[in-house]
């Protein structure tokens, strides 16, 4: 399914707290990566009520030189009982820029908002 062509907008506070908390990890690339946020835009999302969203960032931009599309971080999400719920990917474009994010839910349910950081950790009512 394409992504939903939408204008462009800045990251909303809940997109931007995901993004600050799985890009808070080291790993290479994480810092070029952190210095787009305040240059990424929201240019698309997955579906009509979906949270997961296609990201674009304004030139210039250092750019990050990861070897792999997707961020390598480990973002479970769990509900308040402790039970795995699903997981937070950030895409990037060949390595380079920010390029997606998504919540990858397990549950029969889709999302209809993302995470909250609590203790360090991704939370999903449940």
């Amino acid at each position: 399914m394409a992504p939903l062509s939408i204008d462009p907008r800045s990251l909303n506070a809940d997109e931007r707290a995901v993004l600050e908390h799985i890009l808070s990890a080291e790993f290479d690339g994480a810092s070029q990566l952190r210095n787009q946020l305040d240059r990424t835009e929201v240019t698309g999302a997955w579906g009509p009520d979906s949270v997961s969203v296609d990201l674009q960032v304004r030139e210039p931009c250092e750019h990050a030189a990861l070897s792999t599309e997707l961020v390598p971080v480990d973002a479970h999400v769990h509900d308040p009982s402790g039970a795995y719920v699903g997981e937070i990917l950030v895409w990037t474009d060949r390595g380079a820029t920010l390029a997606a994010l998504e919540f990858a839910c397990v549950t029969d349910e889709m999302p209809t908002s993302l995470p909250t950081v609590m203790h360090g950790r991704l939370s999903w009512p449940s």
